[in-house]
């Protein structure tokens, strides 16, 4: 399946291929073939993983994310990506990422396709070292029937990609320093929404490795 047959039409984006032409595999190798930037020496030095569940709904692919209740013990209020602390019965990262996105949103693992890892990134100032997964939600599961957890998750946004690659919903400041190195400081605009710190950098890094012009 093409997403040109599963978007509709979309136009060109500077710096990015059109979401309409590129399969759904194209993704899927991209993102299995990309070699990620490890942050540390090993993962045992990462306390957090995260989910970027894709999604098929409306015939458009989407990115899944996450409004951040204000019960929660940080980050109250924030866009973010599905995931949380790595727990001892973890496995591995990949794991924690599945675990976490099961518990707040209902997410279940079985009915994710694991397409591979983005760059490793940080959050608080580098004080939380996070990997971060990509995989696609069963087509054959959607609309897919959302858990929210309630003391975590006050708003699952479904943002189509096509909104994501367009430069009207995106603002850029100077990059910025963190742990010795420059990053993009961007926000992305969804509706009421923005999309920044963290969030906004693994977001940025997985559409580039996914969509970004070969």
């Amino acid at each position: 399946m093409t997403l040109d047959q599963t978007m509709g039409n979309a136009g060109d984006f500077r710096g990015t291929a059109s979401p309409a032409r590129i399969s759904i595999d194209s993704v899927r190798d991209r993102v299995r073939d990309y070699s990620y930037r490890p942050i540390a020496a090993n993962d045992g030095a990462l306390s957090a993983a995260v989910l970027v569940p894709l999604y098929h709904l409306g015939n458009e692919l989407h990115v899944i994310l996450t409004k951040r209740t204000t019960l929660v013990t940080m980050q109250q209020g924030h866009i973010s990506f599905p995931g949380g602390g790595r727990e001892r019965g973890d496995q591995d990262l990949l794991a924690t990422a599945l675990r976490e996105s099961f518990e707040e949103i209902g997410l279940d693992p079985g009915r994710v396709e694991i397409f591979g890892r983005i760059d490793d990134f940080s959050t608080r100032n580098g004080q939380i070292l996070v990997a971060g997964f990509v995989g696609l939600v069963d087509p054959l599961a959607t609309p897919y029937p959302w858990h929210p957890s309630e003391t975590e998750v006050a708003e699952i946004l479904e943002v189509p990609v096509r909104h994501l690659l367009d430069p009207l919903n995106l603002t850029v400041a100077e990059p910025r320093q963190l742990n010795g190195q420059l990053w993009p400081n961007e926000t992305f605009l969804f509706r009421e929404h923005r999309v920044f710190g963290a969030t906004a950098r693994a977001l940025r890094n997985m559409l580039d490795i996914a969509f970004a012009e070969v």
